[in-house]
């Protein structure tokens, strides 16, 4: 419902309105239940912030992680895949192996992977890469 009274709020304002985009975005993740409905939405507010604020790396990775998450639910797990690797290899180029979020969409990354069935790979991506990077950041106690 917050997602649909979002929209309607901030539907009439220009494309560059950065509220629209968040608009957008919350009613592609109040969607989440109906991959269908919005894997349309998510694809739309990606090439909103693709087009309009190409710099901002965050949120354009966020938009990825949202929509490859949409992915993975009707059954495309192999355009979310590559759509996942790409996020991971975004967030290390923008925020370094040691980011929080490069850690967790690592794992994201990882668990895919071994769902389907790229053992090795999987194996290779948490051993080499986010086991070293996580005991930096938090320590080798932990």
């Amino acid at each position: 419902a917050l997602g649909w009274a979002m929209w309607k709020t901030y539907l009439g304002r220009p494309q560059t309105d950065s509220m629209r985009s968040r608009a957008i975005e919350r009613l592609g993740c109040a969607l989440s239940s109906r991959p269908e409905e919005a894997l349309p939405v998510h694809e739309a507010n990606l090439a909103l912030l693709r087009r309009y604020w190409p710099h901002d790396e965050e949120n354009i990775l966020v938009a990825q992680c949202n929509l490859a998450s949409c992915l993975q639910a009707p059954g495309r797990r192999d355009e979310a895949l590559v759509l996942q690797r790409e996020i991971y290899n975004g967030f290390v180029a923008t925020f370094g192996i040691s980011h929080e979020n490069t850690v967790i969409n690592g794992i994201n990354l990882a668990v895919s992977l071994n769902q389907q069935g790229f053992c090795e790979e999987c194996r290779t991506l948490l051993h080499d890469q986010l086991l070293p990077a996580a005991r930096r950041s938090l320590g080798a106690d932990h």
